[in-house]
């Protein structure tokens, strides 16, 4: 029992510290910048595939960002994205492709005022600072999406050619599905790992923020699957909202998967004030780098 009580306390003080720090009202306030920045990432990043002659990629890589949300909850999104992307763009790299990166970028800083209260951290670092690093991770992650995108084209292109020469693997085509959700979990994975490392004040170790990480991605696939349940067989947004059915959908949606970033954040944050505690009390005998002290 007290096992048990030591295992489950963590996620209640998580929980407390949740709640603590606002949590519901930060996670609306990430979850509608996370859609505002959806349309100005997902063009910059059309601007500059086209830019290099991609562009090919950029239609890749909106397939393969869409295909990972449940399709009741993308499809509304993904429509409306097609329709801005089919816009000829000659403004590449000039003051409107200048602003679509500030508007992305106005996404990531959303998410860092989120990690900071969830973490208990009072940001003082220069603005300017932030402002340029937040535009570093949306530059990242347009040149790691179109370094996916190029990998996903040249897959199926390799295992042709490998199955011509081995027939016999042509059973195990599976793996190229598999390698697609494994790539979808390892950018998620490593946007976390990012963003819990550098976006909030203060310094934690990868070690620190693994227990939020892993809980988080678990999470997420779990209230993708449940929420996408939900849609298909009790919500009626339509009914309620009318046109904007779509648009509340995935509001929605991002609200749940911003809770549940911010909740990954505070159980880091509860586990490192258990640590700190455990440090300070020399009567106990639990070793103090067990992953739950």
């Amino acid at each position: 029992m007290r096992a048990l009580s030591r295992f489950i306390g963590p996620f209640w003080r998580a929980a407390l510290t949740f709640n603590a720090a606002d949590g519901w009202a930060i996670a609306s306030h990430v979850a509608l910048s996370s859609l505002m920045a959806i349309f100005p990432f997902l063009i910059f990043l059309t601007a500059i595939a086209a830019f290099f002659d991609l562009s090919a990629l950029s239609a890749t890589v909106v397939a393969l960002l869409f295909e990972s949300v449940p399709a009741r909850i993308a499809a509304p999104i993904a429509n409306e994205v097609k329709n801005v992307l089919l816009v000829p763009r000659g403004d590449v790299l000039t003051f409107g492709v200048a602003l679509a990166l500030w508007f992305a970028s106005s996404g990531v800083e959303a998410m860092r005022v989120g990690l900071n209260r969830a973490y208990g951290m009072v940001e003082n670092r220069n603005f300017v600072w932030l402002r340029l690093e937040s535009i570093g991770f949306v530059l990242l992650g347009t040149l790691t999406f179109l370094t996916i995108g190029f990998l996903v084209v040249l897959a199926p292109v390799a295992w042709k050619a490998l199955v011509h020469l081995v027939p016999a693997i042509d059973d195990f085509a599976w793996t190229l599905t598999l390698l697609r959700f494994g790539l979808t979990l390892l950018i998620a994975g490593g946007g976390l790992l990012a963003s819990h490392l550098w976006l909030p004040a203060g310094h934690r170790s990868i070690i620190e923020i693994l227990p939020g990480v892993i809980l988080t991605l678990a999470a997420w696939i779990a209230g993708a699957y449940g929420f996408s349940l939900y849609i298909a067989d009790f919500a009626n947004y339509a009914s309620t909202y009318a046109g904007l059915a779509g648009v509340m959908t995935a509001i929605v949606f991002l609200y749940l998967m911003a809770l549940i970033l911010l909740y990954g954040a505070a159980l880091n944050a509860a586990l490192g004030e258990r640590r700190r505690r455990l440090a300070k009390t020399s009567s106990s005998d639990e070793p103090l780098t067990s992953l739950w002290p």
